[in-house]
């Protein structure tokens, strides 16, 4: 039977909640008005009625509209709420790109996927307005529709009224009011092109579905495309903006659900775990066109990876996340690696620290004219938006200090705080962070220590995993293999250019980047390896004895022993195997000492010192420290004032320390604040 009126359309419906929905609809209705929606599967009304099915993907304001009459018919027991009707899983030709949206999806039912940029506050709005008139005090009910107020146009005899023009009054109390939100979603930045601006879509959510939405979330909007109407002033254009009335919001809450994994992706995923070359495979694949970088690229897969996430009973949440920073001198390839790892990550954001602010990195408050009527709203920044992937930063060293206090936070607890403008709220951003920085001085000195020789802070440094200098030093064997391995990728890469269908086995990756994204997704989603004893026993002694094994010096903290759970996580999950083994735990055990032996070793006493990074401090300097700060104190006594610097560098010399020392180590201390400068050239301890 064909749908050819309202009241056969609204039958239609009410045979079809009566025969499938009935149990329900009773459960609904016992629940309201805390639960005020019917959802229903798009494929069970389709399996039921075809017809019905098609009809409401082309006309759904109409459909919906009977749907939600006929639900009110519905027999249940007391009275029949009003409920709303919603639907989820549209068919796949319905889901379209927000860039591919055009005038014929107008007024059609479709489902679109996009990341939460902004949201505004919930809002009351006007849904039923009562009008008294002012001449005869009639109560007068008008429906709204549009944005603006519609008032009658007289008082109206059939509802009591007078019959006359008049002016009348809004009766708030009399009126019904739902509640409305306003959300702004764009497409995910791992699936646009090179340079592509993303493109933004505003939708509109009501009653029930209000209040649940955060920037950062990834969500499928299923709604109806609507035109909305511009003005230049009082004149209207012929130019409409596109709004989705949105009907149902899926949360999309497990990872990586935008890359579709088929049956015959995931038998070749099982077939290539079980491969004994697999960590090799998967490390010659991550930018084979960069010579070299073994360890380095061993640890960067790993962070592709990942370990678990733990949240203990207390609510407690420990991060799973590898944050990587790599220091280096110019023309080490970091950028590139950067740019691969983003590429490859099948979640991620890539940005450059000079070009980012701290609201561009964190969130921020925003005043919206047009999309928040001018109020406050909540703007997500590129690490809510890296959410359960990876965040490649560049030129991290170039950021504004106010700009990289922002990290902090969000590196170790994940969770970015919002208090400005009246907006308190914290958005979640659990993703690895891959930093690339450059050296103070142009190049790296390993001599050094790494706090003096980059623009950041120890304290952020110290909550990096992994830190890794990329040094270029002349060596004449390893010069002779990188000019080759250089000149062959630049002649392949000429051969390709004049002839597209030669294969180039030597800088093919082993795994292509589309079925390693894949790969990856796959091993997130489902694989959550647990410690075995052997692997926490090897982790333990191997922590234990290390700090046992140094006395002067602490090699290791608490920190670096979660680094090497994380690691070797992610060493098993690239297996996919669901247990941590020894095996698993040696190799977290030397990636870790491999940085450390770069950047944590106190050359003059031959040992690990993680205050190198922690504090930017080493042993030795720790201790002439003391013999300075002694000096000061004695040279203060004596003279009762601040002691000249003069004096401070002669009575040095007698405990074997040179004038070039003394000065670098107080000008360290005026900084740490452990003295300050009263007169210039004169000093002064802090705590006297």
């Amino acid at each position: 039977m064909a749908i050819s009126s309202l009241e056969s359309l609204m039958e239609r419906w009410e045979r079809f909640f009566q025969e499938y929905c009935k149990d329900k609809i009773e459960s609904v209705a016992l629940l309201y008005p805390e639960k005020k929606s019917l959802l229903l599967d798009y494929w069970d009304i389709d399996r039921y009625d075809s017809e019905l099915g098609e009809y409401l993907l082309e006309k759904p304001y109409r459909a919906i509209y009977a749907a939600e009459v006929a639900l009110k018919r519905i027999d249940v027991a007391g009275e029949a709420p009003p409920l709303h009707f919603r639907i989820k899983n549209l068919p796949e030709t319905r889901k379209i790109e927000i860039r591919d949206l055009r005038a014929t999806h107008l007024g059609k039912f479709i489902a679109v996927d996009g990341l939460v940029k902004k949201v505004t506050e919930v809002r009351p709005k006007l849904r039923d307005a009562a009008f008294e008139c002012q001449k005869c005090g009639a109560i007068i009910k008008v429906p709204q529709e549009e944005n603006t107020i519609t008032e009658p146009l007289e008082c109206y005899s059939d509802q009591g009224g007078c019959g006359r023009k008049s002016s009348f009054k809004l009766l708030t109390e009399e009126s019904v009011f739902i509640d409305s939100q306003k959300i702004e979603i764009q497409e995910s930045p791992e699936g646009l092109r090179g340079g592509a601006q993303p493109m933004r879509l505003v939708i509109h959510l009501e009653d029930d579905l209000v209040g649940d939405i955060v920037p950062g979330d990834r969500i499928t909007v299923n709604g109806i495309l609507r035109a909305q109407s511009r003005r230049s002033g009082r004149v209207k254009l012929t130019e409409f903006n596109k709004v989705m009335d949105a009907n149902s919001i899926e949360i999309k809450e497990q990872a990586f659900e935008e890359i579709a994994i088929s049956e015959e992706d995931e038998k070749k995923i099982k077939e290539v775990s079980k491969d004994p070359m697999l960590y090799e495979k998967i490390r010659n694949s991550i930018a084979p066109t960069i010579y070299g970088l073994e360890t380095e690229k061993d640890a960067l897969a790993l962070q592709l990876f990942g370990g678990v996430p733990k949240i203990m009973p207390d609510g407690t949440r420990i991060r799973g996340d590898i944050h990587i920073l790599l220091v280096g001198d110019p023309g080490t390839a970091k950028s590139q690696l950067l740019r691969y790892i983003s590429q490859l990550a099948p979640r991620s954001i890539y940005t450059s620290g000079k070009s980012s602010s701290a609201a561009g990195l964190t969130a921020s408050a925003v005043r919206s004219d047009e999309f928040g009527e001018g109020r406050w709203t909540l703007e997500a920044g590129a690490l809510v938006l890296a959410d359960l992937g990876i965040a490649c930063v560049d030129e991290l060293d170039k950021m504004s200090p106010k700009d990289r206090d922002a990290l902090h936070q969000a590196m170790e607890q994940q969770e970015i705080s919002v208090a400005k403008a009246g907006i308190n709220a914290t958005l979640k951003s659990r993703c690895a962070l891959l930093g690339a920085a450059n050296p103070k001085f142009g190049r790296f000195d390993e001599y050094s220590p790494l706090a003096d020789q980059i623009n950041i802070p120890p304290a952020l440094l110290s909550r990096f995993d992994l830190i890794f200098p990329l040094t270029d030093k002349p060596d004449k064997e390893r010069d002779e293999a990188l000019a080759s391995h250089i000149l062959e990728v630049h002649k392949y890469g000429e051969i390709l250019a004049c002839d597209k269908e030669i294969e180039i086995d030597k800088i093919k990756p082993a795994f292509d980047p589309e079925f390693l994204r894949k790969y990856i997704a796959y091993a997130k989603r489902n694989v959550f390896p647990i410690l075995t004893e052997e692997a926490m026993e090897k982790i333990k002694e191997y922590y234990v004895d290390m700090r046992a094994r140094s006395k002067e010096t602490v090699p290791f903290t608490p920190r670096q022993l979660e680094a090497f759970i994380r690691i070797a996580e992610a060493s098993a999950r690239m297996r996919l195997s669901n247990v941590v083994t020894a095996e698993d735990a040696e190799r977290a055990i030397k990636i870790v000492e491999y940085y450390l032996r770069k950047v944590g070793m106190e050359r003059e006493i031959g040992d690990f010192n993680i205050d190198i990074i922690t504090t930017g401090i080493t042993k030795t300097q720790k201790d002439k420290m003391k013999i300075i700060t002694e000096i000061i104190r004695e040279i203060c006594q004596e003279i009762e004032g601040p002691a000249p610097l003069e004096e401070i560098i002669e009575r040095a010399k007698e405990e074997g320390m040179d004038k070039d020392t003394v000065e670098k180590l107080i000008n360290k201390m005026r900084k740490e604040g452990i003295i300050f400068e009263p007169k210039h050239g004169k000093y002064r301890l802090t705590s006297e």
